[in-house]
């Protein structure tokens, strides 16, 4: 009889443990779960400040490539405006030599475009 009380003790005492384990493990399931959601809410909020700065590094990049483009518009204008007087006086100067030259170089282009 002693042996059947030890053994009801120990089979009730195995109970409580195992409805103690079930309950750490629900407990334990239920941390992971809110671990998991707090993640996946930290992760949208670096992919959020992540697609921020992509946007402000591309708009740097716009405005850096317009005052590129505007500062070369610049330079080309400023060049041509120097250079248009040289070619006007070499026009004035030999005007048979720079309508040769023309007609070669429109003859050239219409040759090249006829090809395509």
């Amino acid at each position: 009889m002693l042996a059947r009380f030890r053994s009801r003790s120990a089979n009730g005492r195995i109970g409580e443990r195992l409805e103690q384990l079930r309950s750490e493990l629900d407990a334990l399931q239920s941390d992971i779960a809110s671990l998991a959601a707090d993640g996946q809410e930290r992760a949208g909020d670096r992919f959020g400040s992540a697609i921020r700065a992509a946007g402000g590094l591309a708009e740097r990049a716009l405005k850096l490539a317009e005052d590129s483009a505007v500062s070369v518009a610049e330079d080309v204008e400023n060049w041509t405006a120097d250079n248009l007087h040289s070619a006007r006086d070499r026009v004035r100067a030999q005007p048979l030599s720079a309508l040769a030259i023309t007609l070669g170089v429109g003859a050239l282009l219409g040759a090249m475009l006829l090809r395509r």
